[in-house]
């Protein structure tokens, strides 16, 4: 089949990674993935939950879409006086993706939020969450290890995230939203420096899936994340 834009069935959509975008943060940047764009910003407290174990930190995010990200105008989170259920499930998976790459005994007893807003949402816009929010956070590590904060980087590894699905009996990976939409198959993959996979979110939107399916689905993923990691690195000047 001809995708939309005429990438390959492998091809990622164009990706950029604009660091340092918000000089308040202590960390931030602003992530192209296509016509999905998510600005993600770092903010360190030198505080922690009540849950944390003594002597340790803590990483979570929040998620929202902003009111004109869509083709049609959505009311705000606040104005519904409650997170909507999507932006909660998209926010605890962040959330866990970007603990899985820090030693939170060697973060020390403080919290990092990420704060991803999407400014325009074209599918994909919780993978690229993950992905610019551990550039924000990796950021946010460089800033505390230079002022002297933290005495060395706790960062175990990186993540990173991409989409692939089904469409018309085709893998293909990372899905805009008009390929998303017609998706008999949806697959968000989370996967660590090391290629070891932090979290699968695979659903049959209009039909079953095979476990061969789930493999090339899991293939095309691995090869996107390897080429999105190769950016981040570039962007960190690692």
């Amino acid at each position: 089949m001809t995708r939309i834009d005429g990438r390959a069935a492998d091809q990622l959509r164009p990706m950029e990674i604009i660091p340092n975008i918000n000089k308040f943060a202590e960390g931030s940047c602003l992530i192209r993935c296509g016509n999905t764009h998510v600005l993600c910003c770092a903010s360190v407290e030198e505080r922690t939950p009540p849950h944390v174990p003594e002597g340790e930190g803590w990483v979570t995010a929040e998620y929202s879409m902003l009111p004109r990200a869509n083709r049609e105008r959505s009311k705000r989170d606040i104005a519904k006086l409650k997170l909507s259920p999507r932006s909660a499930e998209i926010q605890r998976l962040i959330g866990r993706a970007l603990r899985a790459c820090v030693d939170m005994a060697k973060l020390g007893e403080r919290t990092i939020t990420i704060d991803c807003d999407v400014l325009q949402g074209d599918g994909g816009t919780r993978t690229a969450s993950v992905t610019g929010g551990f550039v924000a956070l990796s950021l946010a590590l460089h800033k505390l290890v230079e002022q002297g904060v933290l005495s060395e980087m706790p960062l175990r590894t990186c993540v990173a995230a991409v989409s692939a699905g089904i469409v018309h009996d085709e893998a293909l990976l990372d899905l805009c939203y008009e390929e998303d939409s017609h998706a008999q198959v949806d697959l968000n993959c989370v996967m660590t420096g090391e290629g070891e996979l932090v979290e699968l979110q695979g659903t049959g939107e209009g039909r079953p899936f095979t476990i061969e399916e789930q493999r090339r689905l899991v293939d095309l993923c691995s090869k996107g994340i390897r080429e999105i990691q190769a950016i981040q690195r570039a962007v960190l000047g690692g």
